[in-house]
């Protein structure tokens, strides 16, 4: 897999990259132990840049790509977003926080 420079300070991230939302929600039911598989075979086959997101859950997908990098972290180049919010109790309601 090829690998891309990210900005100024040498940070290399696979050309291809995994996202993670569906891993959690938004596309029906989702099965942990699958989705941590699929995690590792994305490493084995190169790919080392994962997305994710708070909002997915919420909270949940960060979670779930923590568990599954553990002992591994070094290998991966992790994405995450941040400033949309959901209400833990309604995950319908949503919000902006633009804190850093």
């Amino acid at each position: 897999m090829k690998k891309k420079k990210l900005g100024s300070k040498g940070l290399m991230a696979s050309a291809m990259g995994l996202g993670c939302m569906g891993m959690s929600e938004f596309y029906g039911a989702t099965d942990e132990a699958t989705s941590i598989k699929v995690m590792h075979r994305a490493l084995d086959l190169g790919i080392s840049f994962f997305d994710t997101a708070d909002m997915y859950g919420p909270y949940k997908n960060e979670e779930l790509v923590g568990r599954a990098i553990k002992g591994i972290r070094q290998e991966i180049t992790l994405a995450t977003k941040f400033g949309i919010i959901r209400d833990i109790n309604d995950p319908t309601k949503r919000g902006f926080n633009g804190k850093p």
